[in-house]
């Protein structure tokens, strides 16, 4: 599974071929979904009508996985870990990367370098 962070999804939304050209490929593989703290970070961000429209057509095929229990625990561990190592990623990072670890799922993301201090998430980016 590849979940797909906000900035590719944004960058997607704002026409960039190749994140458009790779949520196309994981979507036609079926293979693509993002979390709700990314739909969240999605549609607060719609700031119109057509905004949000164009999110919600963007979301409308793709699986939204939640922030349960188990990604609970999970994102709690990796922010106590990267904070006592002095490298912190923020809180809705903690979120996302806490919902892919749990799931084995690979997170595609423009901020590789944030996600790379996550021990055991598989990162990809878009170039």
């Amino acid at each position: 599974m590849i979940v797909a962070d906000a900035d590719v999804l944004i960058d997607a939304l704002r026409g960039r071929a190749s994140a458009r050209a790779r949520i196309a490929e994981a979507l036609a593989a079926g293979t693509l979904a993002t979390t709700a703290v990314t739909a969240f970070e999605l549609r607060s961000g719609a700031d119109s009508d057509r905004a949000r429209a164009a999110v919600g057509l963007l979301l409308g095929p793709l699986e939204i996985l939640p922030f349960d229990q188990a990604a609970a625990g999970a994102a709690a561990r990796i922010r106590r870990e990267l904070e006592a190592e002095g490298q912190p990623i923020g809180m809705a990072d903690y979120l996302i990367a806490g919902i892919c670890l749990v799931r084995s799922a690979t997170l595609l993301t423009r901020n590789r370098a944030h996600f790379a201090r996550v021990s055991g998430l598989v990162v990809r980016g878009v170039e």
